[in-house]
């Protein structure tokens, strides 16, 4: 029996056209999904950019088994459970060095504003409490919450939400097809755009502004990479003037770049880190805020009885999400997936890039286990194109994501060669019909 499908207002999606030809999802294991016909479906975005160790693994689904029936909720205010204390450690373990404590939310929009407000707090804390004014980057996703999308710059995003935020701008992107289109890694011209913080900080002074926050490598406006220099020119520009620098790793993190994190594999450290999706697999809402020592310290004065950080969840290390990100470190290290896209990201690379020259192909981009292709617009209907070959790849057995008019591929860390392959292939088929 189908289900009524009319009270669901649904997130993220064209609702008429989905109600008119529903593609519902019934179960998963490891690479696929079925749908409500029996189809398997190849999961090439790792679901939500979140399944990095495959669907369905017997371990992490016995641990939230086993956690449902020992402990199913503890309040996280003036109290905790040992399982929140083990997967602070282990995540902090895997982290940058310095990147030492770990403060859980239940989602990376979550995640996004606890980071702002920490940055905020940590300038009062210490003194500078004119260090209020936030800068994002033009095309960044930080969520949907009012301050994610405030420091984001995804005009789809934003256009309808009021004026949202005071005291935020935003730098330019690095997108830049004229100089880096079909560019194998990253991109070799852009370091420089880094330098527009400086502009911002001439215009505002350093004196106001607390932080600044950009995804490693934009997932969710279309997986921009960064160009080579930049992240670390960010850096530099941030130490200069004082500024927190926070990455976004709701995407990249938990082993998508071919390690840990991105901020390793570039070889940046930021001060906060934005965590979620891979960190429980997905099997259960998480995120996390990695902040450095010196940052934490800093909150740690006045009477021991009072809080320090007015902020949280009720749902902060919930029960079974920390069970579920233990049982998903576990999986990741027992069968080394979180360096496993290092190992393919050549295969990968060769396999997306091979479909440069077909028909509205305009830029081809990839970074580990990650890849997007980006395609010429209809005229008059932007979206449309990439639309259209997302729908025919699931008819053809294969889900991918579409953002704008660009087609991104996260697959999860336990793909084979083959389905590199299964994936590539349908994609060229569904291009080529798109023409």
């Amino acid at each position: 029996m189908k289900p009524d499908l009319d009270a669901f207002w649904m997130p993220f999606t064209a609702s008429r056209q989905f109600k008119k030809a529903p593609r519902l999802l019934t179960r998963s294991a490891d690479m696929h999904y079925w749908d409500d016909k029996g189809r398997q479906i190849l999961d090439g975005v790792a679901g939500l950019w979140c399944v990095n160790a495959g669907h369905a693994r017997p371990k992490i689904v016995k641990a939230i088994q086993d956690q449902a029936a020992e402990l199913d909720f503890a309040p996280p205010f003036q109290m905790a459970h040992p399982k929140a204390f083990e997967l602070a450690d282990k995540v902090a373990k895997i982290a940058p060095p310095g990147m030492n404590k770990v403060f859980f939310t239940n989602s990376g929009s979550e995640s996004v504003e606890t980071a702002l407000k920490m940055a905020i707090a940590y300038h009062r804390a210490r003194g500078e409490g004119t260090r209020t004014r936030l800068i994002g980057r033009e095309r960044g996703y930080h969520g949907v919450n009012f301050g994610g999308i405030s420091v984001g710059g995804m005009v789809g995003n934003r256009k309808m939400f009021g004026t949202l935020l005071a005291g935020v701008d935003h730098i330019r992107h690095t997108h830049d097809l004229e100089r880096n289109a079909f560019s194998v890694g990253q991109p070799e011209h852009g370091a420089e755009l880094a330098d527009d913080l400086e502009r911002l900080v001439a215009l505002h002074d350093a004196s106001t502004i607390a932080a600044v926050i950009v995804e490693p490598i934009a997932g969710s406006t279309g997986v921009l990479i960064p160009p080579k220099g930049y992240l670390q020119r960010l850096r530099e520009i941030c130490d200069k003037h004082g500024i927190l620098l926070i990455f976004d790793e709701v995407i990249c993190g938990f082993g998508r770049t071919g390690t840990p994190f991105a901020a390793t594999t570039f070889g940046v450290t930021p001060d906060l880190m934005t965590l979620a999706k891979g960190i429980t697999n997905g099997c259960v809402p998480m995120g996390a805020v990695l902040a450095k020592q010196a940052i934490h310290d800093v909150f740690m004065t006045g009477p021991e009885h009072l809080i320090e950080f007015p902020h949280g969840y009720t749902y902060s290390s919930h029960p079974l999400a920390c069970a579920a990100g233990l049982a998903t470190l576990e999986t990741y290290a027992d069968e080394g997936l979180l360096t496993r896209a290092g190992q393919l990201q050549g295969y990968f690379a060769e396999a997306v890039h091979s479909l440069k020259g077909l028909p509205n192909v305009i830029d081809i981009r990839n970074f580990g286990l990650v890849g997007a292709v980006e395609l010429a617009p209809v005229a008059g209907e932007p979206t449309k194109r990439a639309f259209n070959v997302f729908l025919d790849c699931y008819d053809k057995g294969v889900m991918l994501r579409t953002t704008g008019d660009i087609v991104a591929i996260s697959p999860p860390l336990i793909i084979e060669r083959e389905q590199i392959d299964q994936i590539v292939d349908t994609l060229r088929g569904a291009i080529q019909r798109a023409a």
